[in-house]
């Protein structure tokens, strides 16, 4: 038994692999093993062979089967290590940044203005974009004779000779949205309303289609005074500044009274927009009191009611945001100005999280 031990004991020692190893596992304490042949010669001896030679046998085999386990569990912590070596990677190294897309900046400043006046009880309202002429002008207490109905201005959708039908037009503003909205929920009401647009103007600050939104508010007792607050509100906001001061213009639009354009207090310093400080003025939008005739249009009695209206461009707020020169490469489909300007498209603009990230 002392020769087994030490033979099956130097040959494990010595394996190479798990194969040999199996091999040698048959050898010793297989069924034909030299160890299990060995067991069985135990029948043919008398009881008192037995009572010593059986513990030995059995220490036997429990010494080998330790040595094959021990050998297999080396072999295969020798084998990890070798994969390990060959397949090493350092998961202590920052992950290769790969975008997923891409988000135009028109589809991330309409975010952004979004989440501001959400903060701020507005609701987000929808209308067509092919508009009849009565809901682009006409409710709009815009006249007949105003410049911005001339087909010079305004895209009239074809009739054919002798159709006596309303035209119907590619909306000029968001204002149609307005109409419909009062029409359809009444007073009060806190809505914005963006969506694209249609003029017949292209250079460098002006395109063909481009992108508006509108603000309306409708109560008993709103005044300039909240829609002062409002602008200015939003103003810090989208351009994540702490104070800011606006100045109105009197102005004249059709469908407010009083009307008056805004200008935001800003400095160009290094041709870069400054909001909040310096000595020069920037117009951002329009805005006033809703016209009487635009409430009756929208079938609210202006006796009762009162509201204010803003308007601005959401790609001429980008562009004075992001600093992005001209309006006309919003619309040319150039990935490389995408890639230059766009946004993470996993990343929402929050007030809480941050708007521009």
């Amino acid at each position: 038994m002392d020769d087994l031990r030490d033979k099956y004991i130097s040959l494990i020692a010595n394996a190479a692999d798990e194969a040999t190893l199996e091999d040698l596992r048959v050898q010793a304490v297989g069924k034909k093993g030299e160890i299990s042949l060995q067991m069985r010669e135990l029948g043919k001896m008398s009881a008192e062979e037995r009572q010593v030679a059986g513990p030995k046998l059995n220490a036997l085999k429990d010494e080998i089967n330790s040595a094959l386990a021990a050998k297999k569990q080396g072999l295969a912590d020798a084998a990890l290590d070798e994969r390990l070596r060959a397949e090493w990677m350092d998961v202590t190294l920052p992950a290769r940044h790969r975008r997923v897309g891409t988000i135009h900046p028109v589809s991330q400043v309409t975010e952004e203005v979004t989440a501001i006046f959400a903060d701020m009880g507005f609701a987000v309202a929808e209308g067509p974009q092919v508009e009849s002429d009565w809901f682009n002008f006409d409710a709009l207490n815009i006249p007949g004779h105003h410049p911005a109905r001339a087909e010079m201005d305004t895209f009239y959708t074809h009739r054919a000779p002798g159709d006596d039908r309303p035209p119907h037009v590619l909306r000029t503003h968001t204002s149609p949205v307005q109409i419909r909205t009062m029409q359809d929920q009444g007073a009060p009401l806190r809505v914005i309303a963006p969506g694209r647009v249609y003029r017949a103007d292209y250079d460098q600050t002006h395109t063909p289609m481009f992108h508006q939104i509108e603000g309306l508010a409708i109560d008993k007792d709103i005044s300039m005074a909240n829609l002062k607050w409002v602008l200015e509100e939003f103003v810090k906001a989208f351009f994540e500044v702490d104070d800011v001061e606006l100045r109105f213009r009197a102005s004249h639009f059709p469908f407010t009274e009083p009307s008056a354009e805004v200008d935001i207090r800003c400095s160009w310093e290094g041709g870069t927009l400054k909001v909040g400080e310096g000595d020069d003025w920037l117009e951002i939008l329009g805005s006033g009191m809703v016209h009487p005739k635009v409430l009756q249009a929208g079938n609210i009695d202006p006796d009762e009611w009162q509201g204010f209206a803003f308007g601005m461009g959401i790609d001429r707020i980008a562009m004075l945001k992001y600093g992005i020169p001209d309006l006309r490469a919003f619309f040319d489909s150039d990935l490389r100005w995408l890639r230059h300007y766009g946004f993470a498209s996993l990343d929402v603009p929050t007030l809480h999280g941050g708007l521009s990230r």
